[in-house]
């Protein structure tokens, strides 16, 4: 299955303040539509549904959102920006299908569906999937995604993408937080930026697809803790996609029953990179998952990184060639701090401490440069082992 805040001045016609609305920030177009379900926060409100507005709307409005519940799910196909007020919660009841994979074709029910457009811009919404109603796999439950689209997620809170009950629908490939993907011939280009993402079943944070360029920077991504279901990843960038992954914190992404390195058929990971190259990962901060970043891919940089408590397993896994891995601080990893397969890749000047062993080198893996890393509280600083089978599951 696939891939596996701000808000504001009101408009200069007329619309009155709100004490529930927060500051725009210096520079940004003031709003000229407004949405206020009971028109109780905005009684000047032209329309009481979000979706009623986006259709109503003209390519570069911008539309603010009183705060309320919204029971709703809502696409966008123009140019537009939204913002919410403190206290907006788009929560749908019994979603259904609005989309389909652009990968294989089959069907996401997504909250907030950007599709084939440039320019959407989102900001302060609480994104609730709490009542979503999906009594089986499919249809793949997303709570923001751009297809073939660009443009802006920021101060968001993104929750609750998880199906229930967990013990028949907890192991379905299904529930993403933010989501980018991009079929055959289109593209996208999306930052992600400066948001809560918690309590989802598959990925936090996912951008697939070759022509999808995602800037993930500054994001708080939080997993459900050890779980018996599917196993997720906090940030994913994966199949051909590319872009960086910058200062976020991404936690409890673990899967439980991986028990041990060789009792362990998929694993959950606070980063994955699957299938990219060229991926930048700079100052995150990454703690009590099985796998801290996992790099399937070359060519990519992994800097200035802070990993700890991973739990089973390993803090960082380079899999792939030509990657470099310099200046990160790795605590407590139960199997080892580093692991590398494959050739040419760079890991120095790295911290590891308290791991069972320091770096696992996969016999036969050449041209591989260690140097000038250190280790505390780590028995075993460097040795090769036998390979150990990719067990990583990304959202597809």
């Amino acid at each position: 299955m696939k891939k596996s805040v701000l808000a504001f001045f009101v408009v200069a016609l007329g619309i009155a303040s709100s004490p529930h609305s927060a500051t725009a920030q210096e520079g940004d177009p003031k709003p000229n539509i407004l949405v206020d379900a009971d028109k109780v926060q905005c009684p000047t409100a032209q329309y009481t549904t979000i979706q009623s507005a986006v259709n109503a709307a003209n390519p570069g409005d911008v539309i603010r959102v009183c705060a309320d519940i919204y029971p709703e799910q809502v696409t966008i196909n123009k140019s537009l920006t939204l913002r919410a007020d403190n206290g907006v919660i788009v929560m749908p009841s019994n979603v259904t299908q609005n989309a389909t994979d652009v990968s294989d074709g089959t069907s996401i029910a997504a909250v907030f569906l950007v599709d084939d457009t440039q320019d959407v811009n989102l900001s302060g919404f609480i994104v609730d999937g709490s009542s979503n109603g999906i009594t089986g796999c499919s249809p793949r439950l997303v709570g923001i995604l751009y297809q073939n689209a660009s443009g802006v997620v920021r101060h968001n809170a993104v929750r609750h993408m998880i199906l229930s009950p967990s013990s028949t629908l907890g192991g379905c490939q299904s529930g993403n937080g933010i989501e980018v993907q991009t079929g055959s011939g289109m593209s996208s280009n999306v930052t992600i930026s400066e948001n809560s993402v918690w309590d989802y079943q598959k990925n936090g944070i996912t951008a697939n697809d070759e022509s999808s360029q995602a800037e993930i920077d500054d994001n708080v991504v939080s997993g459900v803790g050890p779980t018996t279901g599917a196993a997720s990843n906090g940030i994913q960038i994966g199949f051909g996609a590319s872009g960086s992954v910058t200062r976020n914190v991404v936690t409890n992404n673990v899967w439980s029953p991986c028990v041990s390195p060789t009792v362990c058929a998929f694993n959950a990971t606070g980063i994955l990179v699957y299938q990219s190259n060229g991926i930048s990962l700079n100052s995150n901060s990454l703690a009590t998952n099985q796998v801290g970043i996992y790099i399937g891919g070359n060519n990519s940089t992994v800097t200035s990184n802070a990993i700890s408590n991973s739990v089973t397993l390993i803090g960082l896994a380079i899999v792939g060639n030509d990657n470099s891995a310099s200046r990160n601080s790795i605590v407590h990893s139960d199997q080892a701090g580093v692991y590398i397969q494959g050739n040419t890749n760079s890991v120095t000047d790295n911290r590891i401490t308290d791991a069972g062993i320091g770096i696992l080198k996969v016999s036969g893996s050449a041209g591989n440069t260690i140097t000038g890393n250190h280790f505390y509280a780590t028995p075993i600083t460097i040795q090769d082992p036998a390979a150990r089978p990719n067990s990583v599951q990304p959202s597809r």
